[in-house]
């Protein structure tokens, strides 16, 4: 294959939305912006959606207007007891063997909050690093600079590299580098690489030539 590396997203592409653990850590961001802004629930849905939408994380936001300590904030979106709500996934490892390349984590959490859901799908093994969200001074994906510091610090250029996301935003970014993109997800795409629902299903597909990016 084409490329030396995979930059691999973590929350929702190693594992389903539908797990529960992305809304958990969405019931935790309301509570904290209700505690530490004295706003309502209404009000705290509110922005944090806002703040997302902006800036690729609320914490961003938060970050930015109201002048919040990432720490804090990150330290209590991400205590979410994953290991209740993950289980080891056999042909997620199987396919994660098969996959060409160095694999690295790139996500807007933090590195123990990864390093939990990594241990709970029991697929650790597999990754070289993790790029968290302090990697770059708290500065959210998509943003093409992170992402290029990222492949400088793994010494490899963006045409040798593959970046696998369900946010199309995070894909564009990569694109725009000149790196291969692979979008998880249901729906389908003639914009990346590759559409996949699961990343064990690109695994498999990755066997395969590389197609042309429309």
């Amino acid at each position: 294959m084409p490329f030396d590396l995979a930059v691999i997203d973590l929350d929702n592409t190693l594992y389903r939305a539908s797990s529960g653990v992305f809304s958990r850590m969405d019931a935790r961001m309301n509570r904290f912006i209700i505690q530490h802004l004295s706003v309502d629930e209404n009000e705290a849905n509110r922005l944090r959606r806002i703040y997302w939408d902006r800036y690729g994380t609320t914490l961003r936001g938060l970050m930015l207007h109201h002048g919040i300590d990432p720490e804090a904030f990150l330290h209590e979106v991400h205590d979410i007891g994953v290991d209740t709500l993950l289980a080891a996934d056999r042909e997620l490892d199987t396919a994660l063997k098969m996959m060409p390349g160095r694999k690295v984590i790139h996500t807007n959490g933090t590195r123990e909050h990864a390093e939990r859901v990594l241990a709970a799908l029991d697929i650790r093994h597999h990754f070289h690093a993790i790029y968290d969200i302090r990697f770059n001074g708290y500065r959210p994906k998509p943003c093409h600079e992170t992402l290029a510091m990222l492949l400088e610090a793994e010494h490899t250029p963006p045409a040798r590299a593959i970046v696998i996301d369900d946010m199309a935003d995070n894909l564009a970014a990569a694109a725009r580098l000149g790196a291969h993109t692979a979008w998880i997800s249901d729906g389908e795409s003639s914009r990346w690489h590759f559409c996949s629902a699961t990343v064990a299903q690109l695994a498999r597909r990755l066997k395969t030539p590389l197609p042309q990016q429309a």
